[in-house]
């Protein structure tokens, strides 16, 4: 028996690195998981790697920085397993500048990937939760059981970084909302917290190549390092383990709150 079991979750961005790591931990406690992403290979990548654990999940590929896109994502769910539970809004990506050197374009487009997205999926899953649970009260007293909504937030938003004003700035917004969320969405026993991950080892933390938009200068990664004081570099199943807390019933009574998950290395500010 898995501590999910018989609960149906989104995960947006769930084709690579954080994502990947939560939809395949969630699937492994039981949930049946929408893999959402923007590329199709990646999503259908993890929907290959959870089914021949023995899990159920589909892809469903969307950009939800668009909200009709993200209605089409929740409305998938439900169309293939019946209703909505859990949503891990994840979706997200960088694109760092220093900020003499920023411009409209590139702030933007951070800001719609790490927090124009979880507004969109949060949005679209209110039809399923939300109002899903107010039918319970009216015709029970009281919900079913608490729904689940987990933001991707960042300690550069507790700590800042260099270069990463726009990212900050969407991941700070993402602590604040998710505290107003709770606020609204307590009454229906919906919980809404936030993972911060610190330096985690994906794609967007890669020792940067010429070519690619993706990744960060080596000497910058070492410095990570020697500020991580459990001696380590993150790994995605190391975020995917907290999230799965507080998508269990073992958070009940957690709601409104940002988990660090970085290895002590808050202890450097």
């Amino acid at each position: 028996m898995g501590r999910l079991d018989d609960r149906v979750a989104i995960v947006t961005g769930g084709g690579r690195g954080i994502g990947q790591a939560t939809s395949l931990r969630l699937a492994s406690d039981g949930a049946a998981i929408v893999v959402n992403d923007i590329d199709d290979a990646p999503a259908n990548e993890t929907v290959k790697l959870i089914s021949e654990a023995g899990g159920r999940a589909i892809a469903c590929v969307a950009n939800t920085v668009d909200l009709a896109e993200a209605e089409r994502l929740t409305k998938a769910a439900v169309d293939e397993f019946g209703k909505l539970d859990i949503l891990v809004n994840n979706a997200g990506t960088t694109r760092d500048k220093m900020f003499h050197g920023l411009d409209d374009a590139t702030f933007d487009f951070v800001l719609d990937a790490n927090l124009r997205t979880g507004f969109h999926s949060t949005l679209a899953a209110m039809p399923y939760m939300r109002e899903a649970a107010k039918a319970e009260m009216a015709a029970a007293g009281a919900p079913a059981y608490n729904r689940k909504i987990v933001f991707t937030s960042s300690v550069a938003a507790l700590m800042g970084n260099r270069g990463q004003f726009n990212y900050s700035a969407a991941k700070g917004a993402i602590i604040s909302v998710v505290r107003t969320l709770a606020m609204e969405l307590g009454p229906f026993s919906i919980n809404v917290n936030a993972v911060a991950p610190g330096f985690v080892e994906t794609r967007l933390t890669a020792a940067k190549e010429a070519d690619s938009v993706h990744g960060i200068p080596e000497e910058m990664r070492q410095m990570a390092k020697m500020m991580i004081s459990l001696g380590r570099l993150g790994q995605p199943a190391d975020i995917a383990a907290v999230t799965s807390f507080l998508v269990s019933t073992d958070s009940d009574f957690v709601s409104g709150v940002t988990i660090p998950v970085a290895g002590g290395q808050l202890g450097a500010m």
